[in-house]
């Protein structure tokens, strides 16, 4: 197995983290990318890619700001001889009515879920085509980008603008034989996020705290909301040899809740 090296952002928990696990099992050394205030978790993290025998460092960054983004991947490289997938994971999701959304909340959305994605595809093609490697890269979108939800309007906006920057990245880059591809979550069940759904949903129709939660779940046929392992093994695959004729695709990781 020839070692291969990936770039994580937000790889310190969560669904990053677990993408991390996977690849290092798939013979990945790794590059976890995420804030400063993360490294203790990233630690964490790197001992278990360890443990799958594979090299892992944490490169501290905030995909807020392009030329930082730059410089961590030149890092990346340097450190781990190589580069060969980004998987461009951070993100936020901020849950409000429409009525509600501040200037604030929506510029701190887009610079981290679309300025970020877009600043790790940059640097990511720049360093692809300076190792003259046929790279991937692979970015976080989510269903509320195929289809906007009530009180997620900024969040649903950010991923649909994932959506469009995947497709014309992969026109773009397709001639350099770099491939660009993203995966769309349903709503994970073992994150924060459902707690600030529910809540905010319970403020506007009344229903008792737990109900929404429920009723989203009914919606889905396969009968249970997404876990981290769930969206790791589409991006397992998306990064290996069997995916190399993939492009510009986004895919649903959500139990066919959109269907």
């Amino acid at each position: 197995m020839t070692t291969k090296v990936a770039f994580i952002t937000g790889g310190a928990q969560g669904i990053g983290a677990e993408i991390a696990r996977h690849l290092s099992k798939s013979g990945y050394d790794i590059a976890l990318a995420d804030l400063p205030m993360q490294e203790t978790k990233a630690t964490a993290v790197i001992k278990e890619i360890t443990a799958a025998g594979q090299t892992g460092i944490f490169v501290p960054l905030d995909v807020t700001k392009q030329q930082e983004v730059f410089h961590a991947v030149d890092i990346a490289a340097k450190q781990l001889h190589g580069f060969d997938l980004m998987i461009n994971n951070a993100g936020v999701a901020k849950v409000d009515k429409i009525e509600d959304i501040t200037p604030e909340d929506l510029e701190f959305s887009f610079k981290i879920n679309v300025f970020g994605v877009l600043y790790g595809i940059q640097a990511a093609a720049k360093k692809f085509k300076e190792l003259k490697v046929p790279g991937k890269i692979i970015s976080a979108s989510s269903i509320a980008g195929m289809r906007a939800f009530p009180i997620w309007a900024t969040y649903s906006a950010t991923k649909a603008a994932v959506i469009n920057l995947t497709q014309a990245a992969a026109k773009e880059l397709a001639p350099f034989n770099i491939k660009v591809n993203a995966y769309a979550p349903g709503v994970v069940g073992t994150t924060g996020m459902w707690d600030a759904i529910d809540a905010k949903m319970s403020e506007i129709n009344g229903k008792p705290l737990g109900q929404n939660r429920k009723d989203f779940i009914g919606t889905i046929p396969l009968g249970r909301t997404v876990e981290p392992n769930d969206i790791a093994n589409l991006v397992d695959f998306l990064a290996s040899e069997q995916a190399d004729f993939v492009t510009g695709q986004t895919y649903a990781v959500d139990g066919g809740g959109i269907i």
